[in-house]
């Protein structure tokens, strides 16, 4: 059961997706060929969609630092509202605070929460016009962290700016011992890189083994993640990260406190545990924040499913309950899905999902205390079941 609640959104995103098998929160590929980002990307408290037919971004949920972009009324937006000046976007990504877009031609825009440089201008505070990031080669994809921002070079480079657990850049640095990159992910105070050969680097902040590596120190240097090979696809959030093998199985490590690792336990892990009962998997998406109230994953299945596990305090599950869960459950009613993106802050109010239909529609679960859904409901509680994102008083197409 899902519940509908008007109109259907985001009315032409699924195609820019048809020809990509792997999609989520973040992105890899099968060795040596990088993908674009997905269609719909999950912060802390916002979400933003990309419409294909045009390279529009819209927005939707908190907009205390102007992550929503400047047309946003409001410290929330109840549903999207399109981010103005930008056109021909083929990628997104949201952070705590912050939103990139990356360009066709391979340009990167930043807007949102700038305390830690975030947005690449060398600025503080914040600003919800996009600003365009200098000091960076032709980008191939982007990650939004908590206060951090990444971009992969298409040659194969990683780039940072803003915190990234162990230094604050107020502009964009290489990271130092990549090369062959294929795809990104970014954590809070940590990152991911998947070279081509399917092996995953982590580094950054790493108290709850986040970097993969065997033990529980931080790492301002790439470390190899442990045993991994064969690697298609990466995801990271606060405190836990996710790898998607090329047999569609996944494994977990960090944070576990509510069994967002889906091994059956809640002990962190500082090395890759394999998900429980899961296979056929295409892509992967990780939410939520290393607290008491964290912690939640997702995963899309070939045949259009979603599955979810950890934290359920705000039914980010989906599962038309508040149980947190172990090993994956089934999110009801979805079908047909084509991507999948995991949101959610640490604190009390963090958690929410988003995925996105073959038809081009999008739902939304779990908290909606910044608005979160997009729905057009007040901003207030909660949707244990996936609830349509609705346009709003103005047409999106």
């Amino acid at each position: 059961m899902k519940r509908t609640t008007g109109l259907i959104v985001i009315a032409g995103l699924a195609a820019m997706l048809a020809a990509c098998a792997k999609v989520g929160a973040t992105v890899g590929a099968p060795p040596g060929a990088p993908t674009p980002s997905p269609a719909i990307a999950a912060g802390w408290f916002h979400s933003l969609a990309l419409r294909s037919s045009d390279g529009s971004v819209w927005a939707w949920g908190d907009d205390r630092y102007g992550q929503l972009g400047p047309d946003a009324a409001g410290s929330t937006s109840s549903f999207p509202v399109r981010v103005p000046g930008l056109s021909n976007i083929v990628a997104i990504s949201a952070g705590a605070g912050h939103s990139l877009a990356l360009e066709e031609g391979g340009s990167v825009w930043a807007w949102g929460y700038d305390d830690s440089g975030q947005l690449g201008d060398g600025g503080s505070g914040y600003t919800s016009a996009p600003l365009q990031v200098a000091g960076l080669p032709d980008v191939a994809a982007v990650a939004a962290g908590g206060n951090g921002s990444y971009a992969l070079g298409s040659d194969g480079t990683v780039w940072q700016w803003g915190d990234d657990g162990t230094a604050v850049n107020s502009s964009p640095v290489q990271v130092a011992g990549l090369s062959g990159v294929t795809a990104i992910a970014a954590g809070s105070g940590y990152a991911l890189a998947l070279e081509s050969d399917g092996t995953v680097w982590a580094w950054g902040l790493n108290g709850d083994g986040q970097l993969g590596d065997g033990d529980n120190n931080d790492s301002p240097t790439p470390v190899r993640v442990r045993g991994l090979t064969g690697v298609s696809a990466i995801a990271a959030n606060c405190g836990h990260s996710l790898a998607l093998l090329s047999d569609g199985t996944v494994r977990a490590w960090g944070f576990n406190n509510h069994g967002q690792l889906g091994d059956g336990s809640t002990s962190d892990r500082n090395a890759p545990v394999t998900v429980s009962g899961l296979t056929g998997v295409v892509a992967i998406a990780a939410g939520g924040g290393p607290t008491v109230y964290g912690g939640h994953s997702l995963a899309l299945k070939g045949d259009g499913t979603v599955w979810a596990w950890g934290a359920n305090d705000l039914g980010q599950l989906g599962d038309n309950s508040t149980s947190e869960r172990h090993t994956p459950v089934q999110v009801t009613g979805l079908t047909g899905v084509t991507a999948i993106a995991a949101g959610g802050g640490p604190t009390t109010y963090g958690g929410h999902s988003v995925a996105l239909e073959g038809d081009g529609s999008a739902w939304a679960w779990g908290s909606n205390a910044d608005a979160e859904l997009g729905d057009g409901t007040p901003a207030a509680g909660y949707s244990s079941v996936p609830v349509q994102v609705i346009t709003g008083p103005g047409p999106l197409d």
